[in-house]
Formats: structure tokens, C-alpha cells, sequence
């Protein structure tokens, strides 16, 4: 990158814009995910090549405004005031461009060059709205570039925008929000009182506007750099005009209804659109449920389906390949042919049979989410949603926990009622993951053989039951509190972007590798070694002595301590599951689904399963509840929840089993 020019662009927008899909077009697989130094939100950051100059992509949070009542507006905010980037990209919706412009007037206040891109305006056309771009970027003073993102329209005039704009090749005439006429003094008289008092870095115009937005930040900071009889005089000011906030909104207001009055034109109002139409049937109760109960099923039938025996083919692969390297190992000693044979391929290899089950599933659930159904999906579950004391916001991260249970918690940022967030997070990890899914199908097929779909619907139905008395038992006896109304957008249905698609698919199935190449990997070897040293077998090993010492645990639910060590196993990752048992019972090149049948009846198997699937979630999943909780109460209390609901339900299913002759 030698004698490039380098430039820093922070690209914002609200939820549902198309912004993740310019940031994955643009960036491709040069992006890099982590979380904000001291946050809990998503960090993107990826990097584009524009002629001479090197340009740094910072994805920020999707936010409607930057009022920091969240943590993804302080993100959003603290980032361009700090880091002060070159220029800041703001994605919006062309057909709703009034919800976006209210965005627009706070981020012009923060002093970075804005470029305005107005993505699907194809949508806007389709529905009849019509954008005057020269007439809007006239009125702006910014430049205005218009997108249509999935087909990749527009995005190399943004890029070069925005570079041209910094090197000063494009005017940039701002034209501003101003506060309603009768607040006019009062907001000039603030300024006069903190414009000397104000840090640096922070815009004196927008510190103002906050001021007297009652923004509590704010507040708080000018508390500490005004003198006190300064600061006396603002705070009486402030309370002999509480208004203030309505005059700063109500200039915003005026200045986007004068914008769009110079710049849109509608010539279909009152025609029923096709998002209008299809959220009629969708979005209400009657149908709406049916049909979303329909398309999991149809998600979980293409999962199961397609990836099962796409599974069966991989696993006789890695057997296949197993039996080939055998005789290659005859000269190697006996424990590098067990590390081989039984910890890497027995353990690491088995759990990659997974990747077709979890291929179609991200992919399914991709394109749930990009055509914008997921939203939906949210709505006609709020009414059932309260019945946990949850509201239909909090089944978008629940559900999402069918793919992973980690990326479901962290989905629980969206939840403003910090209970409502704590009780989605402690339900979560009753939702079985694909990894526990997978497991469950394997060790069902391989033990209960034409009945193992029975058995793996009704144990998935077991969890969701789980899931609902716990969260009603929850809510209504130790997470006690006003519930919050559900308010959520509804965005327009539109095409899926294959690219992005795919982008998001490969970013998950990398991250599971990475844990199979490297966690899962590690361990496997690890318990091969701990189960043959310092005894001949493995009863007489490190890992039977343990084993055999938590082993009393385990009778009353019909588990040796083999299943109970692997069940403990699947702490560090849920397949570890897989890995473990193929480690505890050698079975080498013969495969888990041969072996299985012979060492566990039915009553044990369903047991065994029963437990596995309410057990405590994995380690990755622990880490970000006690990250996202907060509080060390909750967090042991979610620990002592699900080892007493698993212990308890596996305890039943065994002696039902028993009982019934299953």
C-alpha cells in the first residue's frame, strides 16, 4: 500500500437500508468482525481500493438517530466525534426518505463531510415515488448519489464521490436544521454561555443542540468543564425553557418536510403495494402463524433433508480416508496412530460432517433475514411472546439461536428493557443450536434407527416446552417488572442479494471451522491422550478415573460415565459431543453409527439425548451471557436453571423409557 493515499469512511445508516449489503460488496472477504473496545456491539471494519487511495470501511451500528438513549447511538456517535473520519457515507431507504433524513440532520451537526446514498430507488420507483436527485442535492448542499445495492448500481459513483469530495473536488454548502424561531435566542444564549468551555473535539453547534435535546451525556459533560455559576446559569435557562426539546425536533421536522417537498414527487398514493399485500395475510395471527410454523418446517425438512445424507456421504469420506491412511501408520508407533486415527480423525473429523447441516441452515436463515421476513416473524410472535413475559422483538434472537446460541444472545442487544433482555438471554440457551441438532440427529439415526425423526421432533418440541414454562416461571416469580411495548419496523420485502448471501453464509461456516480446526481439534487429541495414559484401556486411564468418580451422577438417568464425561465434554463446543464419543468408544475407522447401537439401549440413548439438549450450553456461549448479562446473579442463576430442568428432564425420559418398554 506503498504511496497510497489513505482515507477513513464511517458508513451509517438505520436498520433494514441495505447498508450491511454496500459494506459486504465493497469490502468482500477483506472485513474483519469484533466487538468496540469496552462495548458489547458489533464491530465491522473492512478495507476498498478506489485509485490512489486506500479507503478504511468502519460499519457503524445501525441506529435511527443519535440521541445515545442506546449503546449502538453512543457507538455510532463517540466514533465519528473521536475519530473525527474523512467522511461519513449515510445509506438510506429512497422510499422512505423521511424516517432517514432525521438521521442526516444530526450527523451533519457532528462536522464530517456527509454523502448521501439513496439506496433502492428502484423500490422508490416501483411505488410510484420519485426522487429529483440534483433538486435534493441542491437543497442538502451534500452530494447525493442514487443506489440500487443488490445489483451493485451506484456504488463505484458513491466510492468516487466521496473520495472527490474529500480532495475538494465536489462543493459541500451545507444546509442545516435550525431550532423553531421562538427558541432561537435561548439557543444562542447557550451557546455564548459553553462555547469556550467545550473540548475540542466535540462539534460546538451539536454540543448545544444536545444541550438542549436534554441529552444526559451532554449534560454530564458540560457539568464538568463549566465553572459553577456558568453552569447555574445554563441549568435555570434549560428549566425556564423545557421545551427546548420540542423546538430542536420541530426545526428538524421543518427542514425535512422543506426537503422533501423540493425533491419527491408521489404519483401512486393510495395504491396497495406489494409489501402491503403480502403483510396482510403474513402479519396476522390467523395466517401469519400457520405460515411462519410452515417455513421453519420447511427450513428444518431442506436442513435435515438435503443435509443428512450429505452428511452420511462426508462421514464415509472421512471413514474412507481413515481406513486409507491405516496401513501407512503400521510403522508408527501405537500412540501416533491412535492421535491419527482416533483423536484427530475419530474426534476433529467427525464433527466436520456437520458442514452440510449447517450450510443449508445459515443459507436459509440468510435469506429469511435479506428478504426481510424475519421482521415478520418477530410480529405475529408477539402475542405468544407474552405469554413467557417476552414481547415479539425477543423471538429474532431466540429463533436465531437455532443457528448458534452465541450470536442469539448478542442478537439481544435490540432489547431496550434491560428485563426483557435479561430473560431472553437466560431462555436462549434452551433453544437447540446446529450443533446440538446435529448431534441429536446422528446419535437418534444411529440408535433408534427408523424412528430417530420421531425422536428428534419430539425432543426439539421438549426443548421449545422447556424453554416456554421456564420463561413463565422466570417472569413471573424472580424477573418481575413493567413490560415494554413491542415497536419494531417493518421493512419492505425486496429481493435477496445472492452476495450478501453468501458473505454471510461463509462468515459462519468460517467461524465454525476455525473452532473445529483449532478448539475441537485440540480437545479431541486432549482426551485421546488423557483416556490412554496411564492404564492399557481406557477404564483404567486418567479420563475413566474420572469418569468412574462422577459415574453415581449419572445412574439414576440410565448414562455410563462414558456419556457423562462426553456430556461434560460438550461444554468446551457442543460437538464435542460427536468427538467425545467417538474418542470413549474407539471407534476408529468404523464409524459412530455402527458403534453406537451396541453400547446404549433406548432408554439410555433418550436420556442421554434428553440431558444433552437443555444441558449448559457450551463455553463461547457462557462467555457472552456473563458479558452481555452483566450481572454475576443472573448468571450463576441461569447455570443452576438449566442443570436443574436437564437433571430433572432426563430423570423423567429414563424412567418413561423404562416404564413404557421404549
Amino acid at each position: 500500500m506503498r504511496g497510497k493515499n489513505k482515507l477513513l469512511v464511517a458508513l451509517a445508516g438505520q436498520p433494514n437500508v441495505g447498508k450491511s449489503t454496500v459494506f459486504n460488496i465493497l469490502t468482500g472477504l477483506s472485513q474483519h468482525v469484533g466487538n468496540w473496545p469496552g462495548k458489547t456491539v458489533e464491530k465491522k471494519e473492512g478495507f476498498f481500493i478506489s485509485g490512489d487511495t486506500e479507503i478504511k470501511i468502519v460499519d457503524l451500528p445501525g441506529t435511527y438517530s443519535l440521541t445515545a438513549f442506546s449503546e449502538e447511538e453512543r457507538v455510532a456517535r463517540d466514533f465519528v466525534i473521536k475519530e473525527q473520519p474523512g467522511v461519513i457515507i449515510l445509506i438510506t431507504n429512497a422510499a422512505a426518505l423521511e424516517r432517514s433524513l432525521y438521521l442526516l440532520s444530526e450527523l451533519l451537526l457532528l462536522g464530517s463531510p456527509v454523502v448521501l446514498g439513496l439506496n433502492m430507488i428502484d423500490v422508490a420507483q416501483e411505488q410510484g415515488i420519485q426522487i429529483d436527485v440534483e433538486a435534493l442535492k441542491n437543497f442538502l448542499g451534500i452530494p447525493v448519489v442514487p443506489l440500487v445495492a443488490t445489483k451493485n448500481k451506484g456504488l463505484k459513483e458513491l466510492i468516487s464521490g466521496a473520495v472527490s469530495l474529500v480532495k475538494g473536488e465536489l462543493s459541500y454548502n451545507l444546509s442545516l436544521p435550525r431550532v423553531s424561531p421562538d427558541h432561537k435566542e435561548v439557543f444562542d444564549d447557550l451557546l455564548e454561555k459553553v462555547k469556550e468551555h467545550i473540548p475540542q473535539s466535540y462539534p460546538v453547534h451539536w454540543v448545544v443542540t444536545k444541550l438542549m435535546e436534554g441529552d444526559p451525556e451532554v449534560l454530564d459533560m458540560l457539568k464538568k468543564f463549566l465553572p459553577a455559576e456558568k453552569w447555574e446559569k445554563v441549568e435555570s435557562l434549560l428549566l425556564k425553557h423545557e421545551d427546548s426539546q420540542l423546538a430542536i425536533v420541530a426545526g428538524r421536522y421543518d427542514w425535512i418536510e422543506d426537503a422533501i417537498r423540493a425533491s419527491v414527487s408521489q404519483f401512486k398514493r393510495g395504491q396497495i403495494l406489494l409489501t402491503d399485500r403480502l403483510d396482510q395475510v403474513l402479519t396476522r395471527p390467523v395466517f401469519g402463524i400457520p405460515i411462519l410454523l410452515g417455513i421453519l418446517g420447511i427450513v428444518f425438512v431442506l436442513t435435515y433433508g438435503l443435509g443428512s445424507p450429505l452428511q452420511g456421504l462426508l462421514e464415509w469420506l472421512i471413514n474412507s480416508f481413515a481406513r486409507w491412511i491405516d496401513p501407512f501408520l503400521y510403522s508408527a508407533s501405537a500412540w501416533i496412530r491412535g492421535i491419527i486415527i482416533d483423536g484427530i480423525i475419530g474426534g476433529a473429523g467427525t464433527v466436520l460432517t456437520f458442514l452440510p447441516i449447517l450450510l443449508i441452515f445459515f443459507a436459509a436463515m440468510a435469506f429469511l433475514e435479506d428478504v426481510g421476513y424475519m421482521a415478520r416473524a418477530a410480529f405475529v410472535m408477539d402475542r405468544f411472546m407474552h405469554i413467557i413475559g417476552l414481547h415479539g422483538k425477543s423471538f429474532l434472537p431466540i429463533f436465531l439461536g437455532f443457528g448458534c446460541n452465541v450470536p442469539a444472545v448478542l442478537g439481544a442487544r435490540i432489547i431496550e428493557s434491560e428485563r426483557a433482555k435479561i430473560l431472553t438471554i437466560l431462555l436462549t440457551p434452551f433453544v437447540p443450536c446446529t450443533a446440538r441438532l446435529a448431534v441429536l440427529a446422528l446419535v437418534a439415526a444411529a440408535v433408534f434407527g427408523s424412528s430417530g425423526a420421531i425422536v428428534s421432533w419430539s425432543l426439539v418440541a421438549l426443548n421449545i416446552l422447556a424453554l416456554g414454562i421456564a420463561g413463565m416461571l422466570v417472569s413471573r416469580f424472580f424477573l418481575k417488572g413493567q413490560k415494554m411495548p413491542f415497536i419494531m419496523e417493518l421493512p419492505l420485502y425486496h429481493r435477496p442479494n445472492p452476495k450478501t448471501i453468501c458473505v454471510v453464509v461463509w462468515n459462519r461456516l468460517k467461524a465454525f471451522i476455525k473452532r473445529a480446526g483449532t478448539v475441537i481439534l485440540g480437545f479431541s487429541v486432549f482426551i485421546w491422550i488423557i483416556s490412554n495414559i496411564p492404564g492399557a484401556t481406557i477404564e483404567e486411564s486418567l479420563l475413566g478415573w474420572m469418569g468412574l468418580l462422577i459415574e453415581p451422577l449419572g445412574e439414576p438417568l440410565g448414562l455410563d460415565w462414558k456419556m457423562i464425561v462426553a456430556l461434560l465434554g460438550s461444554f468446551v463446543a457442543k460437538e464435542n459431543t460427536i468427538a467425545m464419543l467417538g474418542v470413549l468408544y474407539g471407534v476408529g475407522e468404523e464409524g459412530l453409527r455402527n458403534v453406537l447401537p451396541n453400547v446404549m439401549s433406548h432408554a439410555s440413548a433418550l436420556s442421554f439425548l434428553v440431558v444433552m439438549m437443555l444441558f449448559i450450553p457450551c463455553a463461547a456461549t457462557v462467555a457472552v451471557m456473563k458479558q452481555e448479562i452483566g450481572s454475576w446473579k443472573w448468571f450463576l442463576f441461569s447455570f443452576v436453571l438449566m442443570f436443574i430442568v436437564s437433571f430433572g428432564s432426563g430423570l423423567v425420559a429414563y424412567r418413561l423409557a423404562l416404564l413404557l418398554g421404549i
